[in-house]
């Protein structure tokens, strides 16, 4: 239960692979915090270990040295049944390829998140509408991804992201897949639900323009933060 403190505390997180008979150092002792409603833009090179940060931080992987808090919990023992209890109900995803269920509409794939947490029908129904509406979607509610744009699968992928109303939303590189215009659109309509929901965020990025928008930006490089 987390009593003011931060949303994400990392201590001394450490990941190391064996390739090829040789040691690599992806993350050599990250130390982060992350406050309440904080959006914080976690910006560095293709291959800086982005991505094995957010999997540490969304507890999605084992292997990891150091210790892991979420909402002041000490996660990084937890076994695999409370792991996903704590994912379920502190934490959200957006991945740079929408990952949308293909068989259901956009609300439906809005829906389905929070039926999974135990939410009413009627009651998921009307945030997935109120979210995918705040998103400019609202005339898309029926359409299948396969009708959407880019952009417009992304932005599904947002509201279903927010649908559980997480305490923090991980997302890896959210814009990578769109264009420059679609991007900074996408961008501001994520960062402005975020903040209007109250949650924190943490955004991998190698984008120098995109991470100035959001509230603090740290560094990954050489497996350590700056």
């Amino acid at each position: 239960m987390n009593s003011g403190g931060p949303i994400v505390s990392l201590r001394g997180l450490k990941r190391t692979f064996e390739q090829g008979g040789q040691r690599i150092e992806v993350l050599r002792g990250v130390d982060l915090d992350i406050q309440p409603g904080e959006i914080v833009a976690l910006l560095g090179p293709s291959g800086s270990g982005k991505s094995t940060m957010l999997q540490a931080v969304g507890l999605l992987e084992g292997g990891f040295d150091g210790s892991i808090a979420i909402a002041g919990e000490a996660a990084e023992t937890l076994p695999a049944d409370q792991r996903t209890r704590v994912r379920r109900e502190h934490l959200g995803f957006v991945y740079q390829f929408h990952h949308l269920l293909p068989d259901f509409d956009a609300t439906e794939n809005v829906v389905m998140p929070q039926m999974i947490a135990g939410t009413a029908r009627d009651a998921a129904l009307e945030r997935s509408q109120s979210l995918l509406t705040s998103l400019g979607l609202g005339h898309r509610l029926t359409h299948r991804p396969s009708q959407l744009s880019g952009g417009e699968q992304q932005r599904v992928a947002v509201a279903r992201a927010l649908a559980n109303q997480p305490t923090l939303v991980l997302a890896d590189e959210p814009t990578g897949n769109l264009d420059e215009s679609t991007s900074d659109t996408v961008l501001g309509q994520f960062l402005a639900l975020v903040r209007g929901e109250g949650s924190a965020a943490l955004v991998a990025t190698h984008n120098e323009r995109l991470a100035s928008r959001m509230d603090r930006v740290v560094r990954l490089h050489d497996g350590v933060l700056s």
